[in-house]
């Protein structure tokens, strides 16, 4: 069977300039693997109207499927269509089902009147095959040349997503044979990407040429994924199981979970297990860990609360911190994250809390405390763990980093426990 590749064209100068980060291409890389198509490359070109068409030109000689997002509005600046209908040869005409959608979505829906430029979306090239918006105002677009297929979105995420689902996805299944994509991913802690690759390396070194394995790095942490393709999916599925339950078994000792999901999610899935509860007492990280716990649906069956207690006053009057371990040792200190994170416990009566202390940067070191000194406490009614982390980062990254680090601990509490 012939391999297909498809290409992602992102289309805005907004791209270029990082002023609108490009959320699109990853969620329909993902969603292209699950039918069994790879992506070869992903491009992102301005609203310029060669360079479109330059792009067309590259792309289609690595990809028989090459899809576009971006440049569908009605300003003046939105040239994908009539960019695309000179490159297949065609002409603009008013595609009827569309007007009358655009007029239903305006009188009955938005309840405003239509104008003449919201009226120009419904004129599109007569050598595409039009894919209906249900969520928006732009159709997509379906063009074919030389067994190649060309599909243009919208830019706006809920409207791709809506396409790529009910439109793009049945059509390219209906359209393309393919074979089938298949990934297995570990999260690891507690050792780096260099130490993981010299422990593994005589199996990666064994494995077959059909597997491909990767290191991902992040966060203090190391996914490993193993990636598979192949025309029968029962075989697939046998060869890399069996290969992947040897690569849980030599990371044994650093293994997190065996799913491709976020710490937040493993520490949540094990509190939802054990029917057990969490709340956070947070200086440094400002309610970020919070935010990562309340990012999981179904977070409200066990994360109860938070304090952010980044001035001295809101440790000693909320939290109970002492006014002498204050000024004896410091807010970023072990001293100081045990007391928050009793104080809290007393506060939430949960199972389980975190208490972080930091200092983040830019400015805020000394010599005996720098930028990047984080105190993490993690505790139940029977145990306090404690850990001290020096990260070297910008102040973004170091509180991403002890977030993960924070998460990490009490997951090992959690799991002691147990």
């Amino acid at each position: 069977m012939e391999k297909i590749f498809a290409t992602i064209i992102t289309i805005g100068d907004e791209l270029l300039i990082g002023q609108v980060i490009d959320t699109n291409s990853p969620w329909m890389a993902q969603e292209l693997n699950k039918v069994g198509i790879p992506v070869k490359h992903r491009v992102a070109v301005g609203d310029v109207w060669q360079d479109i068409r330059d792009s067309l030109d590259e792309e289609s000689k690595h990809a028989q499927v090459i899809l576009l997002t971006g440049g569908l509005g009605p300003t003046a600046d939105d040239i994908t269509k009539p960019v695309l209908c000179e490159y297949f040869g065609g002409k603009m005409v008013v595609h009827q089902p569309t007007l009358d959608h655009l007029k239903h979505l305006f009188e009955n829906i938005l309840k405003r009147p239509m104008i003449e430029r919201n009226a120009k979306q419904a004129e599109l090239p007569d050598v595409c095959t039009v894919l209906k918006n249900e969520m928006g105002t732009a159709p997509g677009m379906m063009f074919e040349r030389d067994g190649k297929i060309y599909i243009a979105m919208p830019g706006v995420p809920t409207e791709m997503q809506w396409l790529m689902k009910h439109k793009v996805l049945p059509l390219l299944k209906e359209k393309i044979k393919t074979g089938f994509i298949e990934h297995r991913t570990l999260l690891t802690a507690g050792i780096g990407e260099s130490y993981l690759a010299d422990m593994i390396k005589d199996f990666e070194e064994a494995l077959p040429s059909n597997i491909k394995l990767a290191y991902l790095p992040n966060h203090g942490m190391v996914r490993l994924r193993l990636t598979s393709s192949g025309d029968n999916l029962d075989s697939l599925n046998k060869e890399l199981n069996d290969k992947f339950q040897t690569l849980k078994t030599l990371v044994a000792t650093y293994l997190v979970t065996d799913e491709d999901i976020p710490l937040e999610a493993v520490v949540g899935r094990l509190l939802l297990e054990k029917n057990k509860t969490i709340a956070t007492a947070e200086s440094c990280t400002g309610g970020y860990i919070a935010h990562l716990l309340t990012s999981i649906p179904g977070s409200s069956a066990y994360y109860m609360g938070s304090v952010v207690s980044y001035d001295y006053g809101v440790k000693k009057e909320a939290l109970g911190v002492k006014e002498e371990t204050l000024i004896t040792y410091g807010a970023v200190s072990e001293e100081t994250v045990r007391e928050m994170a009793a104080g809290i416990l007393k506060m939430m009566h949960t199972d389980y809390v975190i208490a972080v202390s930091g200092i983040m940067g830019p400015g805020g070191g000394m010599p005996q405390k720098p930028v990047g000194l984080a105190w993490v406490a993690v505790a139940s009614k029977d145990k306090v763990m404690t850990q001290k982390f020096n990260f070297r980062f910008d102040r973004s990254r170091n509180i991403q980093l002890t977030a993960a680090s924070a998460l990490n601990l009490v997951r090992q509490l959690i799991v002691d426990n147990s």
